[in-house]
């Protein structure tokens, strides 16, 4: 094998083995998958990625355990062990530098984690994320129904955003935007299995009565998990919506509540490098 694909299949053992197994990873068998010894292997990984292995796992294991104190019960010190943490307080004075916050602190809703996805040795991003509780709200806008075959609805929402951009809807919805702060929805609606085809809504949140040929769509009381996404759109979005198909969602700690997935696009240059679009993901918590 390729370097790049030995890396790639030590990085899948490494996931497997935290998040799995709940194990701590064996250097001797990372050593046979490189074919080289652990100590080259450390040289090799830090000078490709630009981290040292041992600094990926840490950050591995402070993400999971972020996952774990908002999603479970369980206590600090069953979470310190988990991670292969020799105590509590090593395990929260390493919490507290990597999320910026306590451990017993993380459990609290509204505060914001630090996320260092599972590495695609090609391609990585960090994303932070938070539950929030948010009152109902009304979103006005325009809606159509795309077909999700062969992921043909990419490409029909994104001709769907620069022809409401075209057409004047994009500059209606902001003039009766009023929110605090200001910024644009992309709804994904009704999916019709039968047929494979869903809704998708372009929307803003107002207060007054929808224009003519505009739909309006009310939104319950909810909680959501809220991921930021830095960077121009629509590939940071894209790249958001990677991340939670092949990891978040793979370790989802929620039940999906009944209510409409939102993208949430910020009053900004959509070309910046540091423009902020949202996911949200609605959930049920646990009472």
């Amino acid at each position: 094998m390729e370097w790049n694909e030995k890396l790639q299949v030590i990085i899948d053992y490494v996931e497997n083995h935290l998040q799995r197994k709940e194990e701590l990873v064996d250097s001797e068998e990372i050593s046979r998958i490189a074919e080289c010894s652990f100590g080259f292997f450390q040289k090799v990984f830090s000078y490709m990625n630009g981290i040292s292995f041992a600094e990926y796992i840490r950050s591995r294991k402070l993400t999971l355990a972020g996952y774990d104190l908002k999603s479970t019960d369980l206590k600090v010190i069953d979470i310190s062990y988990k991670y292969g943490y020799d105590s509590p307080t090593s395990f929260t004075k390493a919490f507290q530098l990597f999320h910026g916050v306590s451990p017993r602190e993380a459990r609290n809703r509204n505060v914001v984690l630090r996320i260092v996805p599972k590495m695609q040795i090609l391609e990585r991003h960090e994303y932070s994320w938070k539950l929030e509780q948010k009152d109902g709200f009304r979103l006005v806008g325009k809606s159509i129904i795309v077909s999700c075959e062969n992921n043909l609805h990419f490409k029909k929402i994104s001709e769907f955003w620069n022809e409401c951009q075209r057409n004047g809807i994009f500059a209606k919805l902001i003039s009766i935007d009023t929110s605090t702060p200001k910024g644009i929805f992309g709804l994904f609606g009704i999916y019709d299995e039968q047929l494979n085809k869903i809704e998708y809504s372009i929307m803003a949140i107002s207060d007054q009565e929808p224009p003519q040929g505009f739909t309006k769509i009310d939104i319950p009381n909810a909680t959501w998990a809220i991921f930021d996404c830095r960077g121009p759109v629509p590939q940071a979005i894209q790249k958001g919506w990677q991340y939670l198909n092949e990891e978040w969602l793979v370790k989802y700690p929620f039940q999906h509540a009944q209510c409409p997935e939102v993208e949430w696009y910020s009053n900004g240059n959509i070309y910046d490098s540091n423009y902020l679009s949202q996911i949200w993901i609605p959930i049920v918590e646990e009472e």
